[in-house]
């Protein structure tokens, strides 16, 4: 079932930029970067935590600093109304990283990772593998040119409307 978008304002853009920059910071160091009481900071995470928009405290790895310096962005072409099974197979491929259903001749995008270009064969190969596969067309990343990244989406909206907090009112 689909949420109904989270109305962020300008507190809520500002306590989630001060989470990227200060990762480690817990509510009382957020509450000091944005001055705002530790209590409103508090129920403004939880509240984004709730509608989806604070998704996950994992740590980003690095899987190239961790040693799987090679990776690839594979499409897949599927059998019809198997999705539901190459997600499964996927799943059980430690070296597919994420997977993406999507629209056009293509209908799966995988990011994938190896430590070697044998490695690279091998995931490939277990791809390969799944009975649901049609067709797949791979290509080695090079390098990064934009890392992940949400921040500068999340800033081009427009804020539901001002803060109802006074000093985060008053500071800006």
């Amino acid at each position: 079932m689909a949420r109904t978008p989270a109305k962020l304002d300008e507190l809520d853009l500002a306590i989630l930029t001060a989470m990227h920059e200060y990762q480690k910071a817990g509510i009382l160091e957020l509450s000091r970067r944005t001055r705002v009481a530790r209590a409103t900071v508090q129920s403004r995470i939880a509240r984004m935590e709730e509608a989806g928009v604070i998704a996950s405290y994992d740590p980003q790895i690095d899987v190239t600093a961790a040693g799987f310096d090679v990776q690839a962005f594979v499409t897949l072409e599927i059998s019809q109304g198997a999705l539901d099974a190459v997600a499964a197979d996927l799943d059980g491929i430690p070296g597919v990283l994420e997977a993406y259903a999507t629209t056009g001749s293509q209908d799966v995008l995988c990011r994938i990772g190896a430590d070697s270009h044998a490695g690279l064969q091998n995931v490939l190969l277990s791809i390969d593998r799944s009975a649901s596969v049609v067709r797949s067309h791979s290509v080695i990343v090079l390098s990064t040119v934009v890392s992940p990244r949400t921040l500068p989406l999340l800033r081009t909206l427009n804020p539901a409307g001002s803060s109802k907090a006074p000093a985060y009112r008053a500071a800006h």
